[in-house]
């Protein structure tokens, strides 16, 4: 089964080297990161979401996300359900509510004033320190500069458009239509990542064919954390 994989905010197609090459599988660049040839006429989160849909093959892929990734595959079947045949969403977020997205807004836009006048090393510096991050103290430091390198590769412009584009604030609420959903879903969080387990952990109880896997002892990243767990539960999709 073909794959289509969609890394995270500040990632990049280099997040996903660890799949097993011999894979048939599309790996693109998200909106605002480097390597995107997304043109001016992708203004909305739904416009990202057409943009990434028609990368996938007409008779379905195997949709693989990570953190925004997630949150864009899971729009992606939700809206294209045709060109899905199984789903993983790793650290996803099903949406917020319309009160939510507003103070979601407002804290994305506080990170773009930090891209747009800081510059990009301040901003990276700083999204780094969030306590998001803190279980990655327990990676070599190898591992964790490989992902620092990924975050210094893009440009504040790009980031902040992607923010402004496809942050959390901008996407609808789909937890509502979790239920709409009939491919198999796997759904990954690390056990010490609390706010994400507990999210999967609801959209679980809301899907009709979901696979839970809790990752003791990780944080948020499994992509960086638990690469070979990752591709071990995509594997297993494969095969359904």
């Amino acid at each position: 089964m073909a794959l289509l994989a969609l890394h995270g905010f500040t990632g990049s197609p280099r997040s996903w080297d660890f799949l097993d090459q011999r894979e048939a599988r599309v790996v693109p660049a998200l909106l605002g990161h480097a390597g995107c040839d997304a043109g001016p006429e992708v203004r909305s989160f739904d416009d990202e979401v057409d943009r990434l849909a028609a990368l996938a093959p007409e008779t379905g892929a195997h949709v693989i996300g990570y953190s925004l990734g997630a949150r864009l595959a899971l729009a992606i079947a939700l809206k294209k359900p045709e060109r899905v045949s199984q789903l993983t969403l790793i650290s996803c977020h099903p949406g917020l509510g319309a009160g939510e997205r507003a103070r979601r807004c407002d804290a994305d836009q506080a990170w773009c004033d930090v891209l747009l006048t800081r510059g990009l090393v301040a901003f990276v510096d700083a999204w780094q320190a969030q306590p998001l991050w803190a279980t990655q103290i327990q990676l070599p430091h190898a591992v964790r500069q490989r992902r620092q390198s990924e975050r210094l590769s893009h440009t504040a412009e790009g980031l902040a458009r992607s923010l402004r584009t496809t942050g959390l604030g901008q996407m609808p609420d789909y937890a509502p239509q979790l239920t709409e959903l009939r491919m198999p879903v796997s759904l990954l969080a690390g056990a010490l990542d609390e706010k994400f387990s507990a999210l999967a952990r609801q959209m679980a109880d809301r899907l009709p064919h979901a696979e839970l896997t809790i990752v003791e002892g990780a944080g948020h990243d499994l992509l960086l954390e638990r690469p070979e767990l990752v591709s071990a539960a995509i594997r297993r999709g494969n095969l359904k």
